[in-house]
């Protein structure tokens, strides 16, 4: 079995991924009875032949219009979802922010929560003992921090989530356009504590359609187009290149 380069990251080659739609899906046993032949299977390729790799401490952009596969490929590398065909190697503990509240049990509350979900991430109890305080002052949830996830906001949700992924000392981040929820002011905290995460040499992989934030926190960018990777390079001559076409 091939090794991962140990300067690289993560490493993808020769990488496909389809889904599988469901065409005039019958509702009730009457149109399943009378349209049954006519159910229709069909594939949608979102992502074509995708090789690229991503060294150890680089911040990387994801940039493309909706439906270019940008999603789709972070959940790729989280290994949420599992391409058809290629490979993905990752190297070094990761952890995403990729869908709001996502690993979030919505009777629990959010000090239960950031017990549950750092966990997951790999956390011992004392360990999370330790960030308890850290990671509840982060998030400015207050007293709200006691209160069942299923009160929050989306905002909220956003706060907890991004507080705790910062703090299980991951060297791999993935962030799905989540710092796109929430007050302005927590934007930018979270927009500083990447720079941050960025100096002290994590790996960062980042969705947005925010590209002034791309150039400014970015030292790479890969713009997807139709499933395929139209142009991979430094920040601004993508961008630059991308707004020409589709701006």
């Amino acid at each position: 079995m091939k090794k991962i380069d140990s300067n690289n990251a993560i490493e993808i080659e020769k990488l496909y991924k389809s889904f599988k739609i469901n065409s005039d899906k019958p509702r009730t046993l009457k149109e399943k009875l009378i349209f049954s032949k006519n159910n229709r299977v069909e594939y949608v390729e979102v992502l074509k032949n995708i090789s690229l790799t991503i060294k150890k401490g680089e911040t990387v952009a994801l940039i493309g219009t909706n439906g270019s596969g940008k999603s789709t490929l972070l959940k790729l590398m989280t290994k949420i979802i599992y391409p058809n065909k290629g490979t993905i190697f990752t190297n070094g503990k990761l952890t995403s922010l990729l869908e709001l509240g996502a690993g979030f049990h919505p009777d629990f509350t959010g000090r239960e929560n950031i017990y549950f979900n750092a966990s997951i991430f790999g956390l011992t109890k004392a360990e999370i003992d330790n960030r308890l305080n850290e990671i509840i002052e982060f998030s400015e949830l207050g007293d709200f921090i006691d209160n069942p996830v299923r009160t929050y906001s989306s905002g909220m949700y956003m706060r907890l989530a991004f507080s705790v992924a910062i703090n299980v000392d991951a060297e791999i981040l993935l962030i799905d356009e989540i710092l796109a929820v929430g007050d302005q002011h927590f934007q930018d905290k979270c927009f500083a504590k990447l720079k941050e995460l960025k100096d002290s040499d994590k790996t960062i992989v980042i969705v947005t359609h925010s590209l002034g934030n791309v150039e400014k926190l970015c030292n790479r960018a890969i713009w997807l187009k139709d499933g395929h990777i139209e142009m991979d390079g430094d920040v601004k001559s993508v961008v630059k290149k991308y707004l020409e076409v589709c701006g």
